[in-house]
């Protein structure tokens, strides 16, 4: 067995995937292990307790492992390994084929190394769940088919991923089923994705029907000649892309799943929102960076959608009390944020913010756990049945959680953009951007956003942790940190979002030296994108409409999230909040926030109840009126025949008789007359 310095010293001269099936089989067989476990040792904890978050440890260490030997061997061009031939038939050629570059990389250290943390913490959280080992197979199947997704060589390779995470969401988003509620949630998440899919299917034949092949580098390669820039089909190809990209990453239109999502346990919404689902959409836009490249109509939308949907899920954000949906909404709208970056061609800068997201959203909603599950078990005791979720129920935590108090307080500061924390460097380079290639409105709409994320955060702050305790006096001395094994967790997570962005710091900062580290490492992926968006004028920064150096506008950045902090804090952490069983709902413009701008009450009314009247017209007419209608009429009119034919059977011969009679004379008389 080789040892790891040969490993590498064998990669050095050109890189070679070292062990590359073996990151998709370890999730894969701990997901089968334990899904055999949840039928036959179900009170057996142990196994799943090991194999669960072992898979994915393993995963990481053998991406770890890869990520040294391509950082060593520097690659210009991916590395692909071709497993077996899927499918052939006429021109069409799919195999299960794996990309390493740098891009996929990336993505593999950010989905394996968050989902091991993910599932060391799951360890703690789900120990007394009587679906244990269940959910163990299907957090490890949901990163399997994540993988899957990132490796694809191919559209068709990473469309079965794209619908491995869906089908996965499903089963995790709805793995309390008895709960009718949340079964309805999973269903609205798979509903709602397969819109998205469609889009993504049908960019995937406009893809072979142009270039005859689904292959990424061929495809690209090609595309430059094949296509016009700015034509019909490469704008139809790209557009259908990103109708697929709003379903998976939640964007409008397709973004109503995405808060619902929160029926699920907490680390499955840590899972989703940070590292694997919703991430899936802002890969492909950067996978498939040439076409959009070649797209500006394309690129437009993008950005604007992104732009749209990080205000709009903000403003939601500032009026929610369900701590986890808080979280939920921030999520759709720092999407926002990476889809405006993907839309104006600063790829590097959305993958980024991709990153560091990550962590910090991984940070805060596995805190938010960590306060669910004290709430709940202090609830518990006392035979409480008030929401552990919501926050008007909780305040003054901070004595009882400092762990907790004060990492979820670094995410916070990270996820509003406070320097040096890891969303400072990534979101500050977004708006800067979005600013110095001239989207001037989209860089308003980027900096509002941004405020409005530094309140609503220090907002969940304050109503968790601050104040006076809203628990109740009896509940109160139930209250406690959480074990080991979900706090350290969170303590590793705080690293990294303190600092995760320290890989890419610009020249123009004066206080830390230029890092150039993640740029330098996609640029091999995004140079020719890059290439066309220069070739045809665009990235021009003299046009910046807002004017100033990137330095002067990162301190102007963190200086306001800071002050929105401060005087969001002073003014909420003396306010009393009623308990949610004592508080009113909100009204005006609060009332339509809290509500979500009727949203899913629009989709209600204009999609879902008429869809639904159609089927019910449908059932009654068709269904039941005319195919059930006409079955049920035969055999109405066999019984009535039967029923007619039963009257001349009386068992007596005298009656047969002049039966018989009768009709010969009939039959005679008809004759002769």
């Amino acid at each position: 067995m080789l040892s790891l310095p040969l490993l590498l010293q064998e990669a050095h001269a050109a890189y070679e995937p070292i062990l590359p099936a073996w990151i998709l089989l370890l999730p894969l067989i701990g997901a089968v292990v334990n899904g055999v476990g949840a039928f036959n040792w179900r009170g057996n904890k142990a196994i799943p307790s090991i194999v669960g978050p072992a898979a994915v440890i393993g995963a990481f260490a053998i991406v770890v492992v890869n990520f040294l030997a391509m950082r060593a061997a520097a690659p210009h061009d991916p590395a692909i390994v071709s497993l077996w031939t899927w499918m052939s038939a006429g021109d069409l050629r799919i195999g299960v084929d794996l990309q390493f570059d740098q891009l996929s990389m990336l993505m593999l250290l950010v989905v394996t190394g968050v989902s091991s943390v993910i599932h060391v913490y799951s360890v703690g959280y789900m120990r007394e769940d009587p679906g244990y080992s269940r959910y163990f197979a299907y957090l490890n199947l949901f990163v399997f088919f994540m993988l899957i997704l990132v490796l694809g060589a191919n559209f068709a390779i990473t469309f079965v991923g794209w619908e491995g995470v869906g089908l996965c969401s499903y089963l995790l988003i709805g793995f309390w089923y008895e709960n009718r509620e949340f079964a309805s949630a999973g269903k609205k998440a798979f509903i709602v994705n397969r819109i998205g899919d469609f889009g993504f299917l049908v960019a995937m034949f406009l893809v072979f029907v142009h270039f005859g092949t689904l292959n990424y580098e061929t495809v690209f390669a090609a595309a430059p000649a094949a296509l016009a820039y700015g034509g019909a089909v490469v704008t139809a190809i790209t557009l259908f892309l990103f109708l697929g990209c709003t379903g998976k990453s939640a964007q409008i239109p397709l973004y109503v799943w995405l808060p619902d999502a929160m029926a699920g346990p907490t680390p499955v919404s840590a899972l989703i929102h940070a590292a694997t689902m919703v991430t899936a959409g802002v890969y492909l836009v950067a996978r498939t960076s040439v076409l959009f490249a070649m797209a500006p109509v394309s690129q437009a939308v993008v950005a604007a959608v992104g732009a749209g949907t990080a205000l709009l899920a903000a403003t939601i954000a500032t009026q929610q009390y369900d701590i986890k949906k808080v979280l939920a909404y921030s999520t759709v709208s720092q999407l926002g944020y990476m889809f405006v970056a993907v839309g104006i061609g600063a790829y590097t800068a959305g993958i980024f913010h991709l990153m560091t997201h990550a962590f910090f959203k991984a940070l805060l909603f596995l805190g938010s756990g960590a306060v669910i599950h004290a709430m709940h078990h202090a609830y518990h005791e006392v035979h409480s049945h008030e929401d552990p979720n919501d926050m008007r129920n909780q305040g003054g935590l901070r004595r009882f959680m400092p762990i907790t108090f004060a990492t979820m307080w670094i995410g916070t500061l990270a996820i509003s953009g406070i320097f040096p924390l890891a969303g400072f460097f990534s979101k500050d380079e977004i708006i800067w951007y979005t600013g110095a290639y001239g989207y001037g409105i989209l860089w308003g709409i980027a900096l509002v956003a941004a405020l409005l994320t530094a309140g609503y955060m220090t907002r969940l702050m304050v109503m968790t942790f601050h104040g006076e305790n809203r628990t109740g006096a009896d509940a109160e001395p139930h209250l406690h940190e959480v074990p080991a094994v979900m706090w350290i967790p969170l303590a590793i997570l705080a690293v990294l979002s303190i600092v995760g962005g320290w890989v890419n710091i610009p020249d123009a900062l004066p206080v830390l030296p230029a890092v150039h580290a993640l740029h330098d490492w996609l640029h091999p992926v995004f140079e020719p994108a890059r290439g066309i968006l220069e070739a045809h004028g665009l990235h021009d920064a003299h046009s910046s409409p807002i004017g100033g150096g990137e330095a002067m506008w990162a301190g102007i950045s963190t200086v306001a999230a800071a002050v929105v902090i401060i005087l969001t804090f002073r003014a909420l952490v003396h306010r009393t909040w009623k308990p949610a069983a004592d508080s009113t709902e909100p009204t005006g413009l609060a009332g339509v926030l809290y509500n979500k701008w009727y949203v899913d009450e629009l989709y209600d009314r204009t999609i879902v109840l008429p869809l639904l009247a159609l089927w019910r017209g449908c059932w009654r007419i068709v269904d039941a009126g005319l195919i059930d209608g006409s079955i049920n009429g035969l055999a109405a009119g066999t019984r009535a025949v039967g029923w007619i034919g039963s009257l001349f059977q009386t068992g007596r011969v005298a009656t047969y008789m002049f039966y018989f009679v009768t009709g010969v004379l009939v039959i005679l008389a008809t004759f002769l007359l």
